[in-house]
């Protein structure tokens, strides 16, 4: 088993969350302490996907973040570079079209998607800003990209808290439900060394979106940023 470093080599990343696949979802309720589907709920919500749109949901993991919009009538791609973690969505829901693609150099055409969406994996790609601007570049005119990652909780107090928790209680938590506890502690680490919410939004801007704009839940443990395409 590994875990990754944070200069975050691709084959690195890719091997830990293969190692995990299986019991990823479950491990990710644990350690949000059930935060984790009312994150998802809010994605659905601001990504608005509707009939016969065309979604990428990049970092998709085992798609469990991509079965809201294919609710809808949208035709989701569910993307993703760690192939254990697609072979596990297929089991699960072998009906959507699991794609393997780095996000720094996607498999799709120009233009392709009404709506891109990525939630907490950018955080894991080696280079933050060439996953922004494939994500524009794949993106048609006046669709919209929405990103759910963690941030930097609003309040002082409260930030010193949830930095210790990450930092000391959540490693011995994931040693009792996952079968990788040191991929969260890489986790907890590259949490701490991701930028706040204006920095977020900065390399939005510089990747081309328009109209940044970001919103906080829980405090801004975690952080929703939305653009659109000019």
């Amino acid at each position: 088993m590994t875990r990754a470093s944070l200069d975050k080599q691709p084959h690195e990343v890719a091997t830990m969350f293969d190692g995990v696949a299986a019991n990823y979802d479950l491990t990710n309720d644990v350690l949000s302490l059930g935060q984790a589907r009312l994150w998802r709920k809010e994605v659905a919500k601001a990504v608005h996907a509707r009939p016969a749109e065309k979604i990428l949901d990049l970092a998709a993991g085992t798609a469990t973040s991509s079965l809201p919009f294919a609710a809808t009538g949208a035709y989701v791609v569910p993307c993703d570079f760690s192939l254990g973690m697609l072979q596990e969505g297929k089991k699960r829901n072998s009906w959507l079209p699991f794609t393997a693609g780095d996000a720094t150099r996607l498999p799709f055409r120009d233009e392709t998607f009404d709506a891109v969406t990525i939630s907490f994996g950018l955080r894991n790609v080696q280079d933050t800003d060439a996953a922004l601007r494939e994500l524009y570049r794949v993106t048609k005119p006046g669709g919209r990209v929405v990103i759910c990652e963690f941030s930097s909780p609003t309040w002082a107090p409260f930030r010193t808290v949830y930095t210790e928790y990450l930092m000391r209680a959540l490693p011995p938590v994931a040693r009792a439900v996952s079968s990788n506890p040191d991929a969260y502690v890489y986790l907890a680490e590259s949490i701490r060394a991701w930028p706040d919410q204006p920095g977020l939004a900065a390399a939005l801007q510089r990747a081309g979106w328009s109209k940044v704009a970001w919103r906080n839940l829980t405090g801004g443990v975690v952080a929703l940023h939305r653009g659109v395409r000019p």
